[in-house]
């Protein structure tokens, strides 16, 4: 498994956003909560102003110190205990106020994502890895929570600090601002610089820990694979390297952090050293009482800190302004499926006469490849019909037509003469049930599995449904039967178990349009004749289409569609084609051992 170096040059761009105008997007999520923000600028507003204000009450204690009335001396202290009580109560009440902000912003958010992309059609998959959406969905939130709930309140309040703390140096003492203002500079510049560097060695190490985690997880997950063809010394050496580019990469980020703090704190030091002297000596000519030189160094110490951390959340806030870019794009994006305006009424009861007419289709990932060319077909209310054909025919591509997870080039796919396109795709979905090749399981009950297929189900229905289905049996036995967690992606179930989850599923919901892509692929012999009975009885007085491979389970089939290269090339009942001796004869010699005599 070789890994190239993910910090590279593109994923550090991708990680900011030079715009940060582009944190103007979480405006219309930030304006329903106007009193929490007002509420918070205020708290932010007394914040900052207590702490400008504390040095003043410091210089008044110091001048005071050798006061003849012991009483002025006590109401400066309990001034000062009274600015800290209200600085503590102040910035405990900005962080809450600030921090639920956040927090609710970014529930907003994810809500608004997670509703967007839930709904987004196969095309749109396959242009974005599902990891990319769900990285915007947690990583990006992040950042954009670090924002709104830390980053812009502690810059506003840096940036408050800043202007009048210089204010209120300049009125302490006008010469030591000055010798201030160019010790700045100086003490800015490595900051910039190495803070630079470290930035980018941070995202390095991030990025190889991030690495690793997925050579891991890869590895972990398919440990038996590992094992079985004795790749456990490979996976341990490519892991100790992806590992070790980490370490390497944290030592570099040390070693220049560790540079950085040392001359930062000699710049600080020097810098204090050398205002204190020439303070010193204005307060030994007179020119500045003791507690104005102790002011002016609170104050120039709260400036200096201020401008060091608007430097860092400047960082910040570009990181933030790139994750609000690419999940405002999750937001805007065009989806090449989607409901008409005024979508037309489906006819009821629907009937689930299945219609194509003239289908032209390519999948956007392949348009040089026709999948279906020309395909005209009409397969009646009720009437069970099952696609056969090699790889690559066209099937399964019908069965995806009629959930309309895609469009058509040209022609159209009709329900009960009704085009699809015209259609709410709520509105015809509910209709159709569908159990496909690799049956989904959730990291849910055996109940609530089998229940999705439909929500209000009661516990006598679902129960029927998977005795209907042959997964009674097994799922009775379970550790505590129907209410059994199944583990993530169904980990607990065998192949089988898994499959007959799944036709459960579709015999709770009950459509009067039934899809079965290859749906007793994965059974045994035994399970099998159960299930296929199950589906019998399920298939009358249903549309039924039926994607086989396997010829024995599609024998009863009212009508057999043989296709290939998308088109059909053959159709009628099993007895039918296989006197024709064409495509599906070829397709039962390899399959039936005895031969076609012996059927």
């Amino acid at each position: 498994m070789a890994h190239g170096n993910p910090a590279s040059a593109v994923a550090e761009e991708r990680d900011k956003s030079r715009k940060l105008g582009s944190l103007a997007a979480l405006w219309p999520y930030m304006a329903p909560y106007k009193a929490l923000m007002v509420a918070a600028t205020l708290a932010l507003i007394a914040t900052a102003t207590v702490s400008l204000t504390l040095p003043m009450a410091v210089r008044r204690v110091i001048d005071n110190f050798n006061a003849e009335d012991g009483a002025l001396l006590d109401r400066y202290f309990l001034a000062a205990l009274g600015f800290a009580g209200l600085l503590a109560i102040g910035t405990a009440a900005r962080y809450a106020l600030v921090t639920r902000l956040g927090e609710r912003v970014v529930a907003d958010i994810r809500k608004a994502v997670f509703d967007r992309v839930i709904g987004l059609s196969p095309v749109f998959y396959e242009r974005i890895m599902t990891g990319e959406v769900l990285s915007r969905l947690t990583t990006d939130t992040t950042l954009i929570l670090s924002v709104i709930g830390s980053s812009v309140s502690i810059a506003l309040r840096n940036l408050l600090i800043f202007v009048g703390g210089l204010a209120l140096m300049l009125l302490t003492s006008a010469k030591l601002t000055a010798l201030v203002l160019l010790l700045v500079p100086i003490v800015i510049v490595p900051i910039l610089t190495l803070g630079r560097r470290l930035r980018k060695l941070s995202r390095e190490n991030q990025d190889w820990i991030a690495a690793s985690s997925g050579n891991a997880a890869e590895a972990l997950q398919a440990v038996q694979t590992v094992q079985s063809f004795t790749h456990e010394e490979i996976s341990r050496g490519a892991f100790a390297e992806v590992t070790e580019k980490s370490f390497d990469a944290a030592r570099r980020r040390v070693w220049v952090r560790a540079l950085m703090t040392a001359i930062v704190i000699f710049l600080v030091f020097t810098g204090i050293v050398g205002v204190l002297w020439m303070g010193a000596w204005d307060v030994r000519a007179g020119n500045m009482s003791p507690g104005a030189l102790v002011q002016f160094v609170i104050y120039s110490v709260m400036v200096a800190g201020a401008v060091a951390a608007l430097s860092e959340i400047f960082g910040e806030l570009q990181r933030a302004a790139g994750a609000t870019e690419r999940l405002v794009e999750l937001l805007h994006t065009e989806d090449a499926i989607t409901d008409p305006a005024q979508p037309a009424a489906l006819p009821t009861p629907v009937r689930g006469e299945i219609g194509f007419e003239h289908v032209q289709f390519s999948y956007p990932s392949r348009p040089g490849v026709s999948a279906l060319a020309d395909l005209d077909l009409t397969i009646q209310p009720g009437e069970t019909v099952a696609l056969v054909g090699p790889s690559g025919a066209g099937k399964t591509t019908i069965v995806q037509l009629i959930q309309r997870f895609y469009d058509p080039d040209a022609g159209r796919v009709t329900l009960d003469g009704m085009a699809l396109d015209t259609l709410s795709r709520d509105a015809f979905r509910k209709h159709i049930a569908l159990v496909p090749q690799d049956p989904v399981i959730f990291a849910a009950s055996a109940r609530d599995n089998i229940r999705f297929g439909r929500p209000d189900a009661t516990d006598a229905e679902i129960e029927e449904a998977a005795k209907a289905a042959a997964a009674h049996g097994f799922v009775s036995s379970l550790p505590e039967g129907y209410d059994t967690y199944l583990g993530e992606r169904g980990v607990m179930l065998s192949g089988g178990q898994k499959q007959r989850i799944a036709i459960a599923r579709a015999i709770l919901r009950d459509a009067p349009v039934l899809l079965l892509d290859e749906a007793t692929s994965a059974l045994d012999a035994e399970s099998e004749r159960a299930v296929q009975a199950a589906v019998d009885r399920l298939a009358e007085g249903r549309t039924t289409i039926i994607v086989a491979h396997r010829l024995a389970t599609v024998k009863k089939a009212d009508r057999i569609i043989v296709m290939d290269q998308g088109r059909v090339v053959a159709q009628g009942s099993h007895d039918a084609l296989v006197a024709e001796d064409g495509l599906y004869a070829r397709l039962a010699r390899l399959q039936f051992t005895d031969g076609i005599a012996a059927e």
